[in-house]
């Protein structure tokens, strides 16, 4: 198990190949199955599918951490939850059992959003072993990222503010500041947040050598969490 790992460490699914837009379509799906079907429902059975979608992302987290121990592939440079997408799963695990900061929400909205909907676009799947579980787990949890904050703005009356796109912009540079030295501190090829190193996925927003390619995606980053606010404040 270890040695596959080891031989395979990223695996990239091209967004024009059969099986990644078939994945694409897949998981839009449900992500937009589950938002109609809320729609049908009261403010009481919604809290609980959120709920139940949030134990879901709670048992793949526990799980994936544990079974990475187990086969004794953990790895510090790359599972400890320091990723973008890792910060919107955490997120995702509490915050429906505990009192909702609607900065955090906004938060998610904006991080869990357009990074769970980047990530199933162009997917990276770091350190693949060829399991199904590993496989099916990637596109769940970051659907999940990506559906749990449209849930809570459609379905559950979360707004967005009118500065929620900078302030979270903000929020964002700091949390790098404080990582992007941990990277060089830790080692190893630690590569949280693709500080260290440009992630291998073929990505029009992923250009530039380091640490250009970084400033770049200041520049997309804030242009993107605009336009989202804008189409989705629409709706008030």
């Amino acid at each position: 198990m270890i040695i596959e790992i080891i031989q395979n460490p990223h695996y990239i699914i091209d967004f024009k190949s059969y099986e990644g837009l078939r994945n694409i379509a897949i998981t839009v799906l449900v992500v937009i199955f589950i938002l109609i079907l809320g729609k049908n429902l009261n403010k009481s059975k919604n809290i609980f599918i959120i709920k139940i979608i949030s134990l879901i992302a709670i048992f793949l987290t526990v799980f994936g951490h544990i079974n990475d121990i187990i086969i004794e592939a953990w790895r510090v440079e790359e599972d400890l939850p320091f990723h973008l997408c890792s910060f919107s799963n955490l997120i995702v695990c509490t915050i429906f059992f505990v009192k909702t900061n609607k900065k955090v929400f906004e938060f998610l909205f904006y991080c869990g959003f357009l990074g769970g909907l980047v990530s199933i676009l162009t997917p990276q799947i770091n350190y693949y072993d060829g399991s199904w579980y590993l496989y099916i787990s990637y596109y769940v949890s970051h659907g999940i990222i990506m559906l749990a904050p449209l849930f809570m703005l459609y379905n559950l009356d979360y707004k967005l503010s009118k500065y929620s796109w900078l302030r979270t912009f903000g929020i964002l540079n700091i949390l790098m500041i404080f990582i992007f030295p941990l990277n060089f501190l830790i080692g190893r090829g630690s590569n949280y947040m693709y500080l260290y190193e440009a992630p291998q996925i073929k990505n029009p927003l992923v250009f530039g050598d380091w640490p250009y390619y970084i400033f770049n995606w200041e520049v997309i980053i804030i242009v993107l969490f605009y336009l989202t606010y804008l189409m989705f404040s629409r709706k008030y």
